[in-house]
């Protein structure tokens, strides 16, 4: 029943990444402006057809002509968490969440920080990012929804932890307890040896 329950979560976990769309125009922008926009959408179409390697190197191009752009960054946080690459998309989306001041961009970045740290099984953390999302926007039913799976799967560990130091304290009582019979059992006889 565990495992049935923690696919179901991880099928509505994974569901939750969206990206982001540069769609700013300005006549006068500069050419590393163009090319990063060019990037980001050479990447958005690579994503949408599940191509996360390329859309991951379009993105880092985009990145490469302006370190500062947190719809690619963002974005890239997207592709490495779509390829499993938890741990590098949570650098990510934290860039994100330390700049970005849009409040919907930054309730989506927090909720897919908490995917992030959810597959990592750093539930805690999860738990956290869900709240911060929560924050911003309390009418995400999908983070409210993570939050509350985070809070039972955590729950559930703890549980189970607590479970296993009883188990093991037991264990070693009983082993205690069986090596001070085999020391009594020894010394009567070392005694009645003694004795003969």
């Amino acid at each position: 029943m565990k495992s049935y329950i923690l696919t179901f979560i991880l099928l509505f976990i994974m569901s939750g990444v969206s990206l982001a769309d540069d769609t700013q125009s300005n006549s006068r922008e500069s050419s590393e402006n163009k090319t990063e926009r060019t990037e980001i959408r050479r990447g958005n179409k690579e994503y949408k057809s599940n191509n996360y390697v390329g859309s991951e190197i379009d993105y880092r191009k985009a990145l490469d002509s302006n370190p500062s752009s947190l719809t690619a960054t963002y974005n890239l946080g997207n592709s490495l968490y779509k390829q499993g690459k938890y741990s590098d998309a949570i650098k990510e989306y934290e860039k994100v969440v330390m700049s970005e001041t849009d409040d919907k961009k930054l309730s989506e970045a927090w909720h897919n920080l908490g995917n992030s740290y959810f597959m990592e099984k750093n539930l805690p953390k999860s738990i956290e990012a869900y709240k911060n999302s929560l924050r911003i926007n309390p009418k995400d039913d999908e983070a409210r929804y993570n939050l509350r799976m985070a809070q039972l799967l955590l729950e559930q560990n703890q549980q189970d932890q607590q479970q296993q130091q009883e188990q093991n304290k037991e264990k070693q009582n009983k082993d205690q307890q069986q090596q001070q019979q085999q020391q009594q059992q020894n010394k009567e006889q070392q005694n009645k040896d003694k004795n003969q």
